[in-house]
């Protein structure tokens, strides 16, 4: 498999100007993926300013089976899923978890978002 590489700007504007769309966020069709890039942006913003230093990861299986951000510390893997939709259903990544004993997955979206980034 190829590794991926993804990428994040810290200023979304920027991005927007890249791809010349700045309509309102409920006219996007990538609203999933602004929403994916702002919780990681700010999560790396708020990691710097506290100066903790962990390793992060994308996962994906061959069959596409995926976690959106992954933070390392201790030994320790902690997963993270971000949807814009509160409604989206996310199933269980039970192969990351049987893959990795003792991580853990989140599933980040507007109405704990907070957490995440606090």
């Amino acid at each position: 498999m190829v590794k991926s590489v993804k990428v994040y700007f810290y200023d979304l504007g920027v991005r927007n100007g890249i791809i010349q769309n700045f309509a309102p966020l409920h006219l996007r069709s990538d609203a999933g993926a602004l929403w994916e890039s702002f919780c990681i942006v700010e999560r790396l913003k708020l990691l710097r300013n506290r100066q903790q230093f962990v390793n992060q990861y994308f996962w994906r299986t061959y069959d596409q089976k995926e976690i959106d951000y992954l933070e390392e510390a201790d030994g320790v893997l902690a997963g993270y899923e971000f949807k814009w939709n509160p409604a989206a259903k996310v199933k269980e990544p039970t192969d990351f978890l049987q893959a990795y004993p003792g991580s853990q997955v989140e599933r980040i979206d507007r109405s704990n978002y907070w957490r995440f980034l606090l």
